[in-house]
C-alpha cells in the first residue's frame, strides 16, 4: 500500500500547487495531473475499468480546458519559459517510460490467471445459459457498473460538445473592446 500513499501525496502536492499558481494554463495542467493521480490510484485499487473512465475524461476535459485557457500566441515561449517547459516535458516523458516499464514487467505471463475470481463468472455464466462470456458478465454481473460508465461517458461528450460550439460567436463581437 505504500504506492497509494505515494500517489495520494502527489494528488495532494498537485492540488496545492493547482491552487497557487499563479499562471492559469499552469493551474489547469497540475489538476490535470490529479486526475492523472487518480487514475493510478485506481489500478493500484485492481478497479481497472474505473482508471480507463478516469482518464478518458480527465484527457478530454484537460484538452478542453486548455483550449479554453491558452491563446494562439502562447507568449510563455518568447519570454523564455520554453527551457522549463522542455525540460518538464523531458522529466514527465522519462519517469511515465519507467512507471510503464515497471507496471508491464510486473503483469503475469499470458494465459495465467492474475485474480481467483474468474472461476466464480464461469459457474454464474453457465447458469444464464448465455452463449458469449462477455455479454453474460456485463448483463448480469457488472450491469449498474455499465450504466455508470455510459453515463459518465455522455457526460463528458455533451460537455465537450457544448464547449466545442462556436454559435453566437462573432470576430466583431470578440475584436470589440470592452
Amino acid at each position: 500500500m505504500i504506492e497509494l500513499h505515494l500517489i495520494l501525496f502527489f494528488m495532494i502536492a498537485a492540488a496545492i500547487i493547482a491552487v497557487e499558481v499563479k499562471d492559469l494554463v499552469s493551474s489547469v495542467v497540475a489538476v490535470g495531473a490529479v486526475g492523472i493521480g487518480l487514475c493510478m490510484a485506481f489500478l493500484v485499487l485492481k478497479a481497472p475499468d474505473l482508471a480507463i473512465m478516469q482518464l478518458v475524461v480527465e484527457i478530454l476535459s484537460l484538452i478542453i480546458l486548455i483550449r479554453a485557457t491558452i491563446r494562439r500566441d502562447l507568449p510563455f515561449s518568447i519570454s523564455g519559459r520554453w527551457v522549463f517547459n522542455t525540460l518538464a516535458t523531458v522529466s514527465f516523458i522519462v519517469v511515465f517510460l519507467t512507471l510503464a516499464y515497471f507496471a508491464l514487467r510486473s503483469l503475469p505471463a499470458f494465459g495465467n490467471a492474475a485474480m481467483k475470481v474468474s472461476r466464480f463468472y464461469i459457474e454464474g455464466i453457465m447458469k444464464t445459459g448465455l452463449d458469449n462470456v462477455v455479454s453474460a458478465i456485463i448483463v448480469n454481473f457488472r450491469a449498474y457498473d455499465t450504466l455508470g460508465e455510459i453515463a459518465i461517458l455522455f457526460t463528458a461528450i455533451v460537455g465537450v460538445l457544448a464547449i466545442a460550439r462556436r454559435v453566437g460567436y462573432t470576430k466583431e463581437k470578440i475584436d470589440e473592446p470592452n
